[in-house]
């Protein structure tokens, strides 16, 4: 058997009752969820009877997603199951370096409540929308940003699928680009143009507030930042700054499920709502195991292949 990985799921991700019967049924998910209402009180009421809409603001997915990704993470390290590696994509990465160390739950909590509220005023203040291509190569579609203009390649998701924010006019552009190239462009639910230089003034905010006695400390558990696809170094004040930058710099996604595979990694258990990132794993690796993990269901499930995988 080789190496295990968790990956944190990201904003997008989230639906009504996420997590629901891992709260019911799993102390140590439903610890998390309590350290949550204790930071921000209401938030598991917010996950499990949330609207769509609700859920779908800035300011609540981003500590909704962050409490059920860290929440399924808990659930497995305590029936055992403990990985090499994590990361997590956008948002997720806090729960990551959450789940690794560099945090408490409650700071980390705390961090992501932050986080939330500067992406929002970023967004409200330079307004923007992002298109999800598939069907094309990244070099492509970052020539067909370049020539949309305003835009900016911004979520590497797997080799024929690229997210691109921008202006909703550059967006528009790129739309009939991608047609003509016979991609296809979808529109992302979004309230903001994430992970690019529209979010420069939360990424100063943000900065602000790691240097303000909020530093991540150093994991316990290597964890591969979005931006460079290597793991989180050593000196404090370049965590910092690789923190801060996450937001408005893209996610290399492909370069990290790369980077995991290069190590050993041959099985990702994504920890949280929904399946989109082990759908990204499949696409983008081969002869890899990939596993959701949001319900008692499919923890049990994750145990079991884990449990065939060290017979094997």
């Amino acid at each position: 058997m080789g190496k295990v990985a968790f990956l944190f799921a990201g904003q997008g991700a989230q639906h009504p009752g996420m997590c629901a019967d891992l709260i019911e049924s799993e102390p140590a998910a439903r610890a998390v969820f309590e350290a949550a209402d204790a930071v921000r009180p209401g938030t598991t009421d917010q996950c499990l009877s949330g609207t769509k809409e609700e859920l779908a603001q800035t300011i609540n997915t981003q500590p909704c997603v962050f409490a059920a990704d860290l929440a399924a993470a808990r659930a497995l390290e305590a029936r055992g199951v403990r990985p090499d590696v994590v990361a997590g994509f956008s948002l997720g990465e806090v729960a990551a370096l959450t789940y690794a160390g560099a945090y408490t739950d409650e700071r980390g909590f705390e961090l992501v409540c932050h986080r939330a509220e500067l992406m929002a005023d970023a967004a409200e203040k330079n307004p923007g929308a992002m298109r999800a291509v598939v069907k094309l190569d990244a070099a492509t579609v970052e020539r067909l940003a370049a020539e949309a203009g305003d835009a900016w390649p911004v979520n590497y998701n797997s080799p024929l699928q690229t997210v691109v924010a921008g202006t909703e006019e550059a967006c528009e552009r790129l739309d009939a680009l991608v047609k003509e190239a016979r991609g296809r462009a979808m529109k992302v639910a979004v309230s903001g143009a994430f992970h690019s230089p529209f979010m420069a003034e939360a990424e100063r905010g943000l900065a602000a507030y790691l240097a303000d006695g909020h530093a991540p400390a150093e994991p316990a558990v290597p964890v591969l930042a979005n931006r460079t696809a290597e793991a989180y170094p050593a000196d404090e004040d370049a965590r910092v700054a690789l923190l801060a930058s996450q937001v408005a710099n893209p996610v290399q996604w492909v370069r990290t499920l790369e980077a995991m595979a290069a190590m050993g990694v041959d099985t990702f258990v994504e920890v949280g709502p929904g399946k989109t990132l082990t759908g990204l794993v499949t696409r983008t690796l081969e002869n890899v195991t990939a596993l959701p993990c949001e319900t008692v269901e499919q923890l049990e499930a994750v145990l079991a292949a884990l449990a065939d995988a060290k017979e094997e």
